[in-house]
């Protein structure tokens, strides 16, 4: 499946690092920034996460909540935001079946197993208003994405 900007973003269920269910359809009226990322435990995909908390009051400012979304089970996802020191971010975890959330944005590697390195915005009424995949060893830029929400 490939998604454009324009379409109407897939709803998902999912539970966070806490075992908290999150439903991006009741995130209607806010704006979303789904920040996909191959691997817990892996050096880019640490600091893409600790850049999404280090900024979350920004994004709160900007009527946003940022999600960063990988493959890993919820114990990988809790153990790891332990190590990160994640307390604002919610972690989701697209263990099982493995990668369905992650198929349905068209990012999944079917080969690697794993997603692909990619931030999604998804504006206040649940529309795609950005997408953007990056080499796997390519750090997004926060302020890049901030900048788009700023001038939404």
């Amino acid at each position: 499946m490939t998604l454009n900007v324009g379409d109407k973003a897939p709803d998902f269920s999912l539970k966070d690092h806490n075992e908290k269910e999150v439903r991006l359809s009741e995130l209607r009226g806010k704006n979303v920034l789904l920040s996909f990322h191959p691997l817990a435990w892996t050096g880019v995909c640490a600091k893409q996460m600790q850049a999404l908390e280090a900024n979350h009051e920004r994004f709160e400012a900007l009527n946003t909540i940022s999600l960063g979304i990988s493959i890993n089970s919820v114990p990988t996802k809790e153990a790891w935001a332990k190590e990160l020191g994640v307390e604002k971010l919610s972690l989701l975890s697209d263990f099982h079946p493995l990668g369905a959330v992650t198929r349905s944005f068209g990012l999944y590697r079917e080969g690697d197993g794993f997603s692909e390195r990619a931030n999604i915005i998804i504006d206040e009424k649940g529309i795609i208003a950005f997408i953007k995949v990056y080499d796997l060893s390519e750090l997004p830029d926060i302020e890049e994405i901030i900048n788009i929400f700023e001038n939404m």
